[in-house]
């Protein structure tokens, strides 16, 4: 239990400190996109599905094209399958994902009356969605403060920090549910995702210019990146 309570106390603190450091760096794009389109449900989901393995600036480009063709589920499921595919190009399997996107917007219509909906399980049944697009949903569309979004980067940073011992996403969101503060559950993925993808680097992570690096133990950690300057 004593090792539990520090736990939880050290996610308090590197939460704390991350949220001053992301302030000046851009944010992940289904974020962004939610700024720009006011949290409109429709597209932080559709913008999702495209996301999954997918590159930031890919995602927000190709997110803004298909909406600036079509922006309701309405007006995406009478689109053709081959113009979702040029517009999403080249996001990852946009083959794939351009039939899901089709699909799911069939299923709004016809399950949902055209809107997103709010629980987990209802997300899970639409074609395409997982639990980490299920789970994004929720907390930025719907302003969920009960779910925590698992991708690779919060996988991979959450085991780095010492928080979980976990093998994949799936396994990571279910321990994250039990040893953190539920306070932090709605931003982890921001958080981490954000310090992912700037700082705590997959490979060669930048220890030197870490806001919490005598917090981490860096585990899994075989070399660090080079400081700037050097």
């Amino acid at each position: 239990m004593k090792k539990e309570t520090c736990r939880c106390r050290d996610i308090g603190k590197i939460m704390r400190r991350l949220g001053k450091a992301i302030a000046r760096m851009t944010i992940p794009a289904i974020e962004k996109l939610a700024e720009e389109q006011k949290g409109d449900p429709f597209q932080v989901l559709i913008a999702t599905i495209l996301s999954a393995q997918t590159k930031d600036a890919v995602t927000h480009e190709a997110s803004s094209r298909l909406f600036r063709k079509a922006d309701t589920p309405d007006v995406m499921a009478r689109l053709h399958i081959k113009t979702i595919e040029q517009l999403i190009y080249p996001v990852s399997f946009y083959r794939n994902k351009a039939r899901h996107v089709k699909e799911t917007c069939r299923h709004l219509l016809k399950r949902f009356d055209g809107v997103v909906p709010t629980t987990m399980d209802e997300l899970l049944s639409l074609p395409g969605v997982g639990r980490k697009t299920a789970n994004l949903t929720l907390i930025v569309a719907h302003r969920s403060d009960a779910n925590i979004c698992v991708d690779t980067h919060v996988h991979r940073i959450s085991n780095r920090f010492g928080w979980v011992d976990t093998n994949t996403p799936e396994q990571t969101e279910q321990a994250l549910y039990s040893v953190s503060p539920r306070r932090w559950w709605s931003r982890i993925n921001l958080y981490l995702v954000t310090w992912g993808q700037n700082v705590c680097l997959p490979v060669y992570p930048k220890c030197n210019q870490c806001a919490v690096s005598e917090l981490c133990p860096r585990l899994g950690v075989k070399r660090i990146g080079k400081s700037q300057g050097h």
